[in-house]
């Protein structure tokens, strides 16, 4: 079974051909004009991960330091969303002081295509 190991948005998957993942927003890189950074990869596009930090097909391993040179991988973003709201409270006991915040992160969520 082939799969690698990418590192992106500040973490690293272990992702196979056909797998689907959440991974941190990516944004697009084409066609933009200036001012306008940050919108969202369209849904369908194809994003390319080259930071690869391994690859496995069968018997033969390729471990990059850090990086596998040559190495990429294709996938297809399947939609644009944001996860669940996650409640931030801060509370002081004895000075009456309470905070609540929310938050939702917002993600991509890729299919692996190829590995290469």
């Amino acid at each position: 079974m082939a799969f690698a190991v990418i590192e992106t948005g500040g973490k690293q998957y272990r992702v196979a051909v056909g797998n689907k993942l959440k991974v941190e927003k990516l944004e697009s890189e084409k066609d933009l004009p200036t001012g306008q950074a940050g919108l969202p990869a369209p849904v369908g596009s194809v994003i390319v991960f080259n930071n690869v930090l391994l690859t496995v097909d069968g018997e033969t391993v390729n471990l990059g330091k850090p990086l596998v040179s040559g190495a990429k991988v294709e996938a297809k973003v399947v939609q644009q969303g944001r996860h669940d709201k996650v409640i931030v409270f801060k509370y002081h006991s004895k000075t009456r002081r309470r905070k609540k915040n929310t938050h939702r992160q917002p993600f991509t969520e890729v299919e692996i295509t190829s590995i290469k």
